[in-house]
């Protein structure tokens, strides 16, 4: 879909390069690597390294000391994104960015200490073989999973492609377990919830920038185009994939503009660089359709791409809290078949040339900044943006917190000890299966609902908070919000969820009142005036 060939920058913008420099049997290596391994200061750290290995008491393997020293390295870059990755690190990292792994599709949590399938993929093995959501994964290859946590049967369901795991289902009705054989495949878990929400608007989530997001909201506009005005969730979006953020963008902006520019080193010459930049192909997929893009402090990297090129063009209206500010990207270099380094080699701007990178200490604070000095930028229509470090939003609106008496009581949950996120997302699973099978809309039985505050007094919640009608009206608020989401009926639990949304809330207000983007901008203006007077 993108433009012109594109370096693919993960997790907050990284690229996966071959071997960039050479292990200590090898001969090989960069020009610049070599040129190093020449001067005095490495000759001192090969020695130091022998003797280490030689003579020290304590013994270690050349792989263990190789890896120690990289992360001494990395300690002394003030790089707070680099790290050196292990093996199983790396195949975290990458299945966290891709949304890939190989396992059978399924979603499985731990409901009333069982091993229960709670979401089934679509075209997968899981699918396949006939599993269901609502199963119980009694035994996985003949050893029982009492006492397992969702954890340990995740490590036992995956594998290799190709292979297969041999499972023993508990179903509903069924008085013998089923005992499926299961291949093992590639899986992808899809980015995006998109459905109607309130009066016709289009509500699409992208909780993370994987590959493939751009193909699941291009077919979303696709899906929801008769909808009248349209809403992207980025918030807690940390990043992703650079030419998907690009990709991304390009979806909503006409062709030849500008959507993004990343200047870095060129390789092995210090004190040059490389600029690059990025134009749209087109064309806007919804064109003339009013677009609001939700944000928020843990808004990251390539999510702050797509918000940074739609608020540069005037494209969309941006609402929430300012970002994170990551406006820098990095390349993962492989050291080995095995090991893997991260490295920020670059800093990253908006069509308008902003720079959102916001510097922050070591542990990830950010650094004493005076606004005053923030540089503004002007839009095509006029619209002055803040170049301060992240996104600023047109609109800014934080989440609401919890009152009083919902932080009472949940202090109190958590000092008594009551697990009590699990027992909603148990109570909720149970409630949806019983909905989806009678053919209902979300909603909670009164009396089983009682019965679910019952427990949480057994536990070890207080009767007395439990019966104040604020804190009744938050726990329902949580429950009849997951069994929607249970459900898949995303657009009634976003209806349901901007009951206590405030930036949700006031995007589908807005949203109700204008048909175009400017009117958009208008209406924002207005309620900016509002809340300074």
């Amino acid at each position: 879909m993108i433009r012109k060939p594109v370096l693919s920058l993960v997790l907050a913008l990284v690229l996966v390069l071959p071997s960039a420099g050479h292990s200590q049997n090898d001969a090989g290596g960069s020009r610049s690597g070599r040129q190093a391994a020449a001067t005095p200061g490495a000759q001192e750290f090969l020695s130091a390294f022998q003797i280490i290995r030689d003579y020290a008491l304590e013994v270690h393997s050349d792989s263990t000391l190789w890896f120690r020293a990289v992360d001494g390295l990395i300690q002394e870059l003030n790089d707070a994104y680099a790290q050196a990755f292990a093996p199983a690190e790396y195949d975290e990292f990458q299945e966290s960015n891709t949304g890939n792994y190989a396992g059978i599709g399924v979603q499985i949590t731990t409901l009333n200490e069982v091993i229960t399938i709670t979401a089934v993929f679509t075209g997968t093995p899981a699918e396949e073989s006939g599993l269901q959501v609502g199963d119980l994964i009694i035994a996985v290859n003949e050893e029982s999973t009492e006492g397992w946590t969702t954890g340990d049967a995740s490590d036992a369901i995956r594998g290799e492609v190709g292979t297969t795991v041999d499972l023993s289902i508990a179903r509903q009705g069924l008085s013998v377990p089923l005992r499926p054989t299961v291949r093992r495949d590639s899986v992808h878990v899809v980015a995006t919830e998109t459905d109607l929400v309130g009066e016709n608007i289009a509500y699409i989530a992208l909780d993370r920038v994987a590959r493939g997001s751009a193909d699941e909201v291009e077919d979303a506009l696709s899906d929801l185009e008769d909808a009248r005005g349209f809403i992207l969730d980025l918030r807690g979006n940390p990043g992703g994939y650079l030419d998907e953020s690009l990709s991304l963008a390009d979806l909503f902006l006409p062709e030849g503009v500008r959507l993004a520019s990343a200047e870095s080193r060129v390789p092995g010459e210090p004190g040059s660089s490389l600029d690059e930049a990025w134009t749209a192909e087109g064309p806007d997929r919804i064109p003339g359709k009013p677009v609001i893009v939700l944000v928020d402090r843990f808004s990251a990297s390539a999510s702050e791409i797509i918000a940074g090129a739609l608020q540069d063009h005037d494209r969309a209206l941006v609402i929430g809290e300012r970002t994170f500010g990551k406006g820098v990207f990095q390349n993962v270099f492989r050291l080995s078949e095995t090991r893997h380094l991260r490295l920020t080699t670059g800093e990253w701007y908006t069509p308008l040339r902003r720079s959102l990178h916001r510097p922050r200490t070591a542990q990830g604070n950010p650094l004493p900044e005076d606004p005053s000095t923030f540089p503004v930028v002007t839009t095509p229509t006029g619209r002055e943006l803040i170049a301060g470090g992240g996104v600023f939003p047109d609109l800014e609106i934080r989440n609401d917190t919890l009152t009083l008496l919902e932080r009472e009581f949940t202090s109190q949950a958590a000092t008594a000890g009551v697990p009590l996120n699990p027992r909603i997302e148990e109570f909720s699973f149970d409630q949806s299966q019983k909905l989806r099978a009678e053919g209902n809309d979300p909603a909670i039985d009164p009396a089983a609902f009682e019965d679910f505050l019952t427990g949480l007094v057994e536990e070890g919640a207080d009767r007395v908070l439990l019966d104040n009608e604020e804190v009744r009206s938050y726990l329902e608020y949580l429950v009849v919000q997951r069994i929607a989401r249970r459900m898949d009926r995303i657009g009634q639990a976003m209806e349901i969820r901007a009951l206590r949304d405030p930036v949700l809330a006031e995007a589908l207000r807005l949203l109700d009142e204008v048909e175009t983007q400017a009117e958009l901008f208008a209406a924002a203006d207005a309620s900016n005036a509002n809340q300074s007077n």
